[in-house]
């Protein structure tokens, strides 16, 4: 096997002696050679059953020739937008266009389409009318039924009818791909992939299938939230490998989309081949000039140790993705990586992370779903533990030691975060202590995201006394170590169950802690997760029961603004929030006031003495107002900025 990029040109097949490429990787992507990037995973895993394939990184696709660039393939055109949505990497919750893209030679901005997989689709069938299309990654993935959209705010069909594709291959893929190229190759028509598991695919009707759940037609769905809520609960019902049915969901025009139950999950030998294959472990030399590829430089030196989360976070899309069994690498896959990664002239002896979506998830939330899937009823974790769940953090413990004694590597961080309630399940102080002594690098990032119980109970997370518990600890266990470390917490505004109260109050919790947290995220309703579809629909789709949802883009602002109202750009926003919810009392110069009263932007003189003298009736003394923060405090947020500014990693969400 040869050491090197795949074809992204003519000439680099005519070096390989190829005439024709079995499959070509179509991406909205740069090219990057490396674990972290599926279009990377997908074409070596191909290769390694020994097919050609060729990559096509950003095509432009106002040129219908840029497709054209590698010639025919033999089998067929595979198709992902990357490794996010195209939406989301277009655009702030607020819909506003982005200004860089991580994923793009230099971060520019621009280089993939609006719904790059559809557009892409379109693009080929243009050229290429009689060659298979399969697409899938993060977007396909999400979009594979009848989903709410957020951009267009509407409910769009299966990705699957609008790209015109043949098929579609959701979850991570390794599997499925390989059996739908052996049947390819073997002659068979794309028409006739049907019982591959982990497939998406189109039929004229369901004679030819059996035990299957038939979702509302698209009509209905589109049309009526109650019934969208209906259809989204079961489809969050059949994620599992063991347990999911066929779904199938019919269009007007006498088509239905098929989705086939998942994927098995990866076994560790699997998984561990996976992560052997050649990769180049960089960017393609093409984009040396250009800069090269931000994304790169956030996972170069990360491992990636695990796969799936029994988590059940509602805003999070990894049930529907990689689902809630947890896969593992092996301790001496692991290890051979951190010792390639010491090979690499860009080292300096420190490995960045080893995790996955919970870093200390390291087995299955309980034996039982290696044969029987996950409980379809109830979490693993909310909203207390399952008295099945195996509770132990050896096996992580025994990874982290061994990644430390290897020769060239000085530190070894964890930065995807730990799942808190997780670690207070385990009464051992182990795990605590390691993490404290050896891979906090003054921070450690933890994900409460809020501390409303209303609001965590939209979430599903735990109650906000097991975040209190671990907080104290985590104190106690660090304090031992002589260090001024930190917990920063995740927080996130406007979810589902985020009334203003609920806002007011998680506010006023920050201001107890003294200090303004910068890791601040808007809920963003992304496609297919529980928490999108109760924005969407009014109701809790597990319940059915009806959720308040912050939809206006200035209730939003307000709650975001009130999480960080220490902000001097924040001031206009959260005065108006307290005063409409009769919180003036948190307007003045009292130690338990938010802010201090003065004009808004918009006010007149005149027309402010009322609200003024309002303010001024809380306020005990002005001097108050003058007390410098604590020491303690004021070398945190130095601190935090600091980290954040030098290995902050965005939040996988």
């Amino acid at each position: 096997m040869i050491k090197d990029f795949l074809p992204v040109s003519r000439s680099d097949m005519e070096k390989r002696g190829w005439e024709q490429c079995d499959f070509v990787y179509i991406t909205g992507d740069a090219y990057v050679d490396h674990s972290s990037f599926g279009h990377a995973i997908i074409s070596r895993v191909l290769e390694s059953f020994g097919y050609k394939v060729g990559i096509i990184p950003q095509p432009d696709w106002k040129d219908k020739d840029s497709i054209t660039l590698l010639g025919k393939p033999r089998l067929g055109f595979l198709v992902t937008a990357g490794n996010m949505d195209s939406m989301v990497n277009h655009y702030t919750v607020n819909k506003k266009r982005r200004h860089t893209d991580a994923y793009s030679p230099g971060g520019k901005m621009g280089m993939r389409p609006d719904y790059a997989t559809i557009v892409y689709c379109n693009l080929i069938k243009q050229t290429y009318k009689d060659v298979p299309i399969i697409i899938g990654g993060i977007e396909s993935s999400l979009r594979r039924l009848a989903h709410y959209d957020y951009w267009s705010d509407k409910v769009k069909h299966s990705i699957l009818i609008d790209s015109g594709a043949d098929l579609l291959l959701y979850g991570m893929g390794e599997k499925s791909v390989v059996e739908v190229a052996d049947a390819l190759d073997s002659g068979m028509d794309v028409s006739d992939i049907t019982y591959v598991k982990g497939t998406v695919y189109k039929a004229k009707d369901t004679d030819s299938l059996y035990d299957y759940i038939e979702l509302p037609d698209y009509d209905e769905v589109s049309s009526d939230k109650i019934s969208y809520a209906k259809s989204f609960k079961i489809q969050h019902e059949n994620t599992d490998a063991f347990t999911a049915k066929t779904l199938v969901e019919k269009y007007k025009n006498k088509c239905f989309v098929v989705q086939n139950p998942p994927a098995e999950p990866l076994t560790t030998m699997e998984m561990d081949d996976v992560y052997a294959l050649p990769y180049m472990r960089n960017y393609h030399p093409m984009y040396e000039k250009q800069g090269g590829i931000p994304a790169l430089s956030e996972i170069k030196f990360s491992i990636t140790s695990n796969r799936g989360c029994f988590g059940g976070c509602s805003f999070c899309a990894l049930t529907f993705h990689q689902g809630r069994i947890v896969q593992t690498r092996s301790h001496e896959s692991i290890i051979n990586e951190a010792v390639c990664m010491t090979k690499d002239k860009d080292f300096k002896g420190y490995i960045h992370d080893v995790g996955g979506p919970t870093a200390n998830f390291r087995h299955p939330s309980c034996q039982k779903q290696l044969t029987k899937g996950v409980c379809t009823n109830r979490q693993c974790l909310y909203p207390s533990p399952c008295k099945n769940l195996t509770v132990d953090h050896k096996d992580y413990i025994s990874l982290l030691r061994k990644l430390r004694a290897v020769p060239g590597v000085k530190k070894v961080f964890i930065r995807s975060g730990i799942r808190f309630d997780y670690c207070m399940a385990d009464s051992d102080d182990t795990f605590l202590s390691e993490l404290c002594n050896y891979h906090i690098s003054g921070q450690l990032r933890v994900a409460p995201e809020h501390i409303s119980e209303n609001v965590l109970k939209y979430m599903g997370k735990p109650a906000n006394t097991v975040y209190q518990a671990f907080i104290k600890r985590y104190q106690r266990i660090n304090a031992k170590t002589g260090k001024e470390q930190f917990v920063v917490p995740y927080l996130m505004s406007s979810h589902p169950g985020s009334t203003m109260k609920e806002a007011i109050e998680l506010a006023e919790y920050i201001r107890d802690l003294g200090y303004m947290p910068q890791q601040v995220q808007d809920f963003y309703p992304t496609p297919s997760t529980l928490s999108t579809c109760m924005y969407y629909t009014g109701v809790d789709p597990r319940t059915m029961e009806p959720v308040y949802t912050p939809v206006s883009y200035h209730e939003k602002a307000m709650q975001r603004a009130l999480i960080q109202y220490k902000n001097p750009e924040n001031y206009d926003l959260v005065k108006e929030a307290l005063i409409k919810n009769n919180r003036t009392d948190l307007i003045g110069f009292d130690k338990n006031c938010l802010i201090p009263p003065r004009l808004l932007k918009n006010e007149k003189h005149g027309e402010s003495n009322k609200r003024k003298s309002a303010d001024v009736k809380n306020t005990r003394n002005i001097n108050n107002a003058k007390k410098t923060k604590s020491t303690k405090n004021t070398k945190f947020v130095k601190d935090e900025k600091k980290e954040n500014g030098l290995h902050g990693r965005k939040r996988k969400r």
